[in-house]
């Protein structure tokens, strides 16, 4: 589907704004650009890590080095949303250690879209986790997975989690917002670039569907989005994401 290429990347575990591991391992790339992060970074500890983990009801990201994947943790229990390319697992358990939980913990797995730099992970984690996985009712069919995957749509819930129905990446994309902290993760429907953009044309398979997902995000109260690529957009996030949509046309 994709040219893929072998690189190496960091692990950077943070929740909020605070860094709770750090790690490096191979991986391929898919439908995104990729940068080889280089040397391991160990960055200071932020006031999440000093807490021992993710706060109930909060979020990490397992930022694989140009991919996230991210954890919904609610007290003993937690959502993953992505994960990432084939061989993430391993990385994706590490974050979940690092927040405080594991892989017990885990009862949903969400993708966001079929393509495998967000699905690629599927194989490694299944055997892990005693779970329900999940994606866009019109990816199901081309993602590969061991287990029946449940088809989502727009305005499912999925441990409290509001699904939302992103078309215009790919057919089925979905997004994940939790109305009651105003956290989006976005997946591919959005990026951190520069400043906040939506899907990167080369791989959308419809922008004028696209660009009407990002208005109907717009229409939500968020606060924090968690892009499928790029750094969490933590402050100014309504704002942001205000005058992207009045910027696209269609």
């Amino acid at each position: 589907m994709r040219d893929l290429m072998m690189t190496r990347r960091r692990l950077l575990v943070s929740a909020g704004a605070g860094v709770l591991g750090v790690t490096v391992l191979n991986t391929v790339t898919g439908c995104s650009k990729s940068t080889d992060p280089g040397a391991v970074e160990t960055p200071a500890p932020g006031p999440a890590s000093s807490a021992g983990g993710a706060v109930a009801g909060g979020w990490s990201r397992v930022d694989l080095s140009f991919v996230s994947a991210y954890l919904l943790i609610r007290g003993s229990e937690a959502a993953v949303v992505d994960l990432g390319t084939e061989g993430s697992a391993d990385a994706i358990g590490a974050g979940l250690a690092a927040a405080g939980s594991g892989w017990g913990a885990v009862r949903h797995v969400v993708l966001t879209h079929k393509h495998p730099d967000h699905a690629g992970g599927l194989a490694g984690v299944e055997p892990q986790v005693k779970a329900t996985f999940y994606t866009g009712a019109a990816d199901v069919a081309e993602v590969s997975a061991t287990r029946p995957l449940t088809p989502l749509k727009d305005g499912d819930e999925v441990f409290g989690l509001r699904i939302v129905g992103t078309p215009g990446h790919t057919a089925g994309h979905v997004a994940v917002f939790d109305p009651a902290t105003g956290t989006l993760v976005a997946g591919d429907a959005l990026r951190t670039t520069d400043t906040l953009v939506g899907p990167d044309p080369q791989y959308t398979d419809d922008m004028t569907q696209a660009a009407a997902s990002v208005r109907k995000l717009a229409t939500l109260d968020v606060r924090t989005i968690l892009p499928g690529h790029g750094a969490p957009l933590t402050s100014g996030a309504a704002a942001a994401l205000s005058r992207l949509a009045a910027s696209l046309k269609g």
